[in-house]
């Protein structure tokens, strides 16, 4: 049996409060599967399941 998984991503340069209202609206009712923080490459990342199933991938560069 195969598995497909999708994500979406979603990458911009904007601030971190934006994109935490995103992920907040998107994850709601849904599951988070990483916590919205800044990583090891310097941008601010998480990623979640909606509650549609579809898989976002959030990272904001400041840059």
């Amino acid at each position: 049996m195969v598995t497909l998984s999708t994500y979406l991503n979603f990458e911009r340069t904007t601030e971190e409060e934006e994109t935490k209202h995103l992920f907040d609206e998107l994850s709601a009712g849904g599951k988070v599967e990483q916590e919205l923080q800044v990583m090891f490459w310097g941008d601010y990342y998480g990623s979640c399941r909606d509650k549609f199933g579809i898989q976002w991938m959030f990272n904001c560069s400041e840059k």
